[in-house]
């Protein structure tokens, strides 16, 4: 083993001395393709809020716009995740209307997120509460983003030939465990991914929670995993213990999504962050006992 992990360090240095310099690579040639155009600013038209839709929209604002590197201009989520439809599902009536505001507000600019969700990456501060309105109209303004029911999943055993398990309805079992949108935000991000099998296209892996489909003796049982994250601290989820099967496994993340509120020192200490401090035998044995 250090022999080879030798032969790959020396491999790896060779290919570092051989790296172009900045400067034969083109770089301004590749940056000019990427040179975005600011969506212009849109008046209102008088749009005001009833007292109602100011909370809705509040909390919209909070959860699904972030910042960007332009002075007044946000970039947009548009979350696909809701219990009435499956994660990262869209229709075809519903994507032409996403193209129709993305031209209107976004200067044509719509992305797809790893996340199974869509993104307005350009919208003028000044146009938030009209893209609100137009979104609420048609049932793409849920304020979920990074919250327990924005769910990466795979498509199952209903869509998929390589699935062991189903997915879908999983998924949206687990959303409709915390509906109350002031729950969801007191939970914070706790990052739920769903594989129906080891091929992985849920993500199950580097998710708070993880939940991989196996089949036993063409029985559906489901794995979980805790503590995977993909951000600077990569880590993959530990296996909590044995697979439960498919009538426990919403009840399952259930439990540990409350063991986890009766343990965290308070709101603001992350799921990981009590994951972390208790160990994932704490969890393990709310789970199994």
């Amino acid at each position: 083993m250090k022999t080879f992990k030798s032969n790959v360090e020396l491999v790896f240095n060779n290919l570092n001395s051989e790296k172009p310099s900045r400067n034969t690579i083109g770089i301004l040639a590749i940056k000019e393709r990427f040179e975005t155009a600011l969506p212009r600013s849109i008046p209102l038209n008088g749009y005001s809020l009833e007292s109602h839709q100011k909370n809705e929209y509040s909390r919209w604002l909070k959860i699904n716009t972030v910042a960007t590197k332009f002075k007044n201009y946000k970039a947009v989520y548009i979350s696909l995740k809701h219990p009435d439809r499956a994660p990262g599902d869209i229709t075809a009536a519903e994507m032409r209307f996403v193209a129709n505001i993305a031209d209107h507000y976004s200067g044509g600019l719509v992305r797809t997120s790893h996340t199974q969700n869509l993104l307005l990456p350009l919208v003028h501060n000044s146009n938030l509460v009209s893209l609100w309105r137009e979104l609420s109209s048609t049932n793409l303004s849920a304020a979920n983003i990074d919250t327990m029911q924005d769910i990466i999943c795979c498509p199952g055993f209903e869509f998929c030939s390589l699935a062991n398990t189903t997915s879908i309805p999983i998924a949206h079992e687990i959303q409709n465990l915390f509906t109350d949108p002031d729950e969801l935000q007191a939970l914070g991000n706790i990052q739920i991914k769903i594989s129906g099998c080891m091929n992985a296209c849920g993500h199950h892996h580097i998710g708070h929670i993880g939940i991989l489909g196996v089949d036993k003796k063409g029985e559906e049982w489901f794995q979980i995993t805790l503590g995977g994250r993909a951000d600077e601290k990569l880590q993959l989820g530990k296996r909590l213990g044995p697979a439960v099967d498919r009538a426990s496994i919403t009840s399952t993340v259930e439990v540990i999504i409350r063991h986890y509120l009766s343990e965290r020192i308070d709101q603001q200490e992350h799921f990981l962050t009590t994951l972390d401090r208790i160990g994932i035998d704490s969890f393990k044995e709310a789970v199994y006992g």
